[in-house]
């Protein structure tokens, strides 16, 4: 399962509790256009309307930009493929907790594409700092070892 697409921000912006895997809904185009890497979840979001969830923001620009329909929108929403069951638990939890649904990660798998998407709680500015901080230490650490070997 090699990852395509990640969300780079993800864990930095929120805590997240509980991961999911998640079919979409692409076209033909889009999907070799993630498959060579060129898609963006920066920003993006996932949306619930309706029994319905949908990928809000994710950017997937053209395969072949000379090639590609006049009227492709690169940041369209597109419908995850969840059963009634996850949608409607994914529901109650954001309700009920104010949880956030966060796409974490794209990735292949048996010639799909699949959307990894996770629960999460955002941060505070403090807990970034805490973050950036662990960050930096590690570094340090790993330097300091590798220095001596």
């Amino acid at each position: 399962m090699p990852t395509l697409v990640q969300n780079r921000k993800a864990y930095f912006n929120y805590e997240i509790a509980e991961k999911m895997e998640a079919g979409m809904e692409l076209l033909g185009f889009e999907v070799k256009s993630i498959k060579n890497g060129r898609g963006s979840l920066d920003g993006s979001y996932v949306s619930m309307s309706d029994e319905e969830a949908f990928l809000i923001g994710a950017n997937i620009s053209p395969y072949q930009p000379k090639n590609t329909p006049i009227s492709y929108d690169p940041k369209r929403p597109r419908k995850l493929l969840l059963t009634k069951k996850e949608i409607s638990r994914l529901t109650g939890l954001q309700k009920e907790r104010g949880l956030t649904i966060v796409p974490i990660s794209m990735y292949s798998k048996g010639g799909k594409v699949k959307l990894e998407i996770g629960l999460g709680k955002g941060k505070k500015k403090y807990d970034k700092r805490q973050s950036i901080k662990k960050r930096d230490t590690q570094r340090d650490v790993s330097r300091e070892i590798g220095g001596r070997i």
